[in-house]
């Protein structure tokens, strides 16, 4: 596991919500919701498929707000914040789509060079700096003039990742970071996640249904079941714990309390 030995003077949260509430329409996404996003550690969030664990990414990066409670990002209730204050907190925050999502059209280069141009005064000799370091840092050097039609599932991946580091933020969170991609390929996900966070010191949100894996990166695990945080804690309470829907959910058994 990543950082297991955390010290109590950077057990503080970076981010949280605090009994929220969202819906869409008349389903209702999240209830009472609370979760604590622990500074400097990778906190994993797993559930089944439509519980809302990238509806919680969302929200910590303003691109939706409550219908009741607050979200906190540095002890700022963001649902209180216009446009402009916004902004300013998303410099602090990446958000890695689960599908890359980079623009066909540019290169790989240019695709990470995006957040930089948008949204600093940086030299282009400064931006290719940047980038190559960047993409040096998620194994792909080689692919800065490529496009993305040339890159593997696993790499467009990682230069996703690229592009959301080159800003350094001091957090980043990961939608479903190892979806299709084959077990050698998982583990490079998963160790690149774990280099990443250390390189910027940072912390680290990961949203994944492949339990190795987040078992591997997180140091804490918090399990989302019909709108709530029903389980949170270390990764080893979360493997261990006696919490019968916990246990069915993480034994893939059709068998307890969770609906089939």
């Amino acid at each position: 596991m990543a950082n297991t030995a955390l010290s109590a003077g950077r057990s503080k949260s970076i981010a949280r919500l605090e009994n929220v509430t969202l819906s869409f329409g008349d389903h209702i996404v999240l209830k009472d919701c609370n979760l604590d996003i622990v500074e400097g550690a990778i906190t994993g969030i797993i559930g089944r498929s439509g519980a809302g664990k990238s509806t919680i990414l969302r929200l910590i990066d303003g691109l939706l707000l409550p219908d009741r409670g607050h979200v906190y990002v540095r002890g700022e209730d963001v649902c209180h914040m216009n446009e402009e204050q916004l902004n300013q907190v998303r410099q602090k925050i990446s958000l890695s789509f689960q599908f890359a999502a980079l623009l066909d059209s540019l290169t790989v280069g240019d695709n990470v060079a995006l957040p930089l141009r948008e949204h600093t005064k940086l030299s282009e000799g400064q931006i290719r700096r940047a980038v190559r370091d960047a993409l040096d840092s998620v194994g792909l050097i080689d692919a800065y003039e490529k496009l993305p039609a040339e890159l593997s599932g696993g790499m467009l991946k990682r230069a996703g990742f690229a592009r959301a580091i080159v800003t350094r933020p001091e957090l980043v969170l990961y939608d479903e970071p190892t979806t299709g991609l084959d077990p050698i390929v998982t583990n490079l996900i998963t160790d690149t996640i774990l280099k990443l966070r250390e390189k910027l010191e940072g912390t680290a949100v990961v949203i994944s249904h492949d339990l190795p894996s987040i078992f591997a990166m997180a140091d804490y695990v918090a399990m989302l079941f019909e709108g709530a945080i029903i389980a949170y804690g270390t990764a080893e309470s979360i493997r261990d714990s006696r919490n019968p829907i916990v246990e069915q959910f993480l034994e893939g058994s059709e068998v307890g309390p969770i609906p089939i």
